[in-house]
C-alpha cells in the first residue's frame, strides 16, 4: 500500500515493547493488553499481538491480523477484537476468527474498547458475559481448558465461518497493517 503522506504518533507496545503506529483503536488495546496482565494474572508469554491468520477461500488466500490471542498451557484460549463503539457489531467478526484461527475453535471469543467487554463461547456463539471483570483471570482459564475437549466444526461450518471473517475483516479501515510508516 502506497504510503499517504501522514505522520503517526507512535507508542509502545505494553506486551511486545515495539515502537508502533497510533492508529485507530491502538490505545484501546494498550489499555487492554495492561489489565489482562496486572488484573487478570497473564504473562507476557500468554498474549500474542497482532496474530497472523491466513485462509484459503476457494483457492484464494486470505490474510490478516488477530488483535490478541491469549493461552495457557501452550493451548488458545481466547480471541480478543478491540473496537470502539458498539461492541455486540463485532460479535459475528470475533466469533468467526475464534472458530477458524486453529484447527479446533478458540474455546471464548472476546470483543473490547477497553472499558468494558462481552465474552462469548464459541462454540455456541452466546453471550456469556459483559464487563472487564468477566473476562477469566489466568486462573480461571487453565481451570475452564481443563475441563474442554476440542470440538471439530465440519467442512461445510469452517468455510462459511471463513467468508463471515473476511467480509467482516476486510470492512477494518483504521488498523496498523494497513499503512506504511
Amino acid at each position: 500500500m502506497p504510503d499517504n503522506g501522514k505522520s503517526y504518533e507512535m507508542l509502545t507496545d505494553y506486551i511486545t515493547g515495539k515502537i508502533i503506529p497510533n492508529v485507530g483503536v491502538e490505545e484501546l488495546r494498550q489499555h487492554l493488553e495492561k489489565y489482562l496482565i496486572e488484573v487478570k494474572g497473564y504473562h507476557t508469554t500468554d498474549i500474542r499481538v497482532d496474530v497472523d491468520i491466513r485462509i484459503d477461500i476457494d483457492g484464494s488466500c486470505y490474510a490478516s491480523q488477530l488483535d490478541l490471542v491469549v493461552s495457557v498451557e501452550n493451548r488458545s484460549f481466547m480471541v480478543i477484537k478491540c473496537a470502539a463503539g458498539s461492541l455486540d457489531s463485532r460479535e459475528r467478526e470475533v466469533l468467526s476468527a475464534a472458530r477458524i484461527f486453529e484447527s479446533f475453535p478458540v474455546p471464548y471469543a472476546v470483543v473490547s474498547d477497553s472499558q468494558t467487554a462481552v465474552i462469548y463461547d464459541t462454540i455456541s456463539g452466546k453471550k456469556i458475559g459483559e464487563g472487564l471483570s468477566r473476562i477469566p483471570s489466568h486462573l480461571q482459564a487453565t481451570e475452564i481448558l481443563s475441563g474442554i475437549q476440542p470440538i471439530e466444526f465440519s467442512d461445510k461450518k469452517r468455510g462459511k465461518e471463513k467468508i463471515i471473517f473476511r467480509s467482516y475483516d476486510s470492512m477494518n479501515v483504521n488498523v496498523s497493517r494497513k499503512i506504511l510508516i
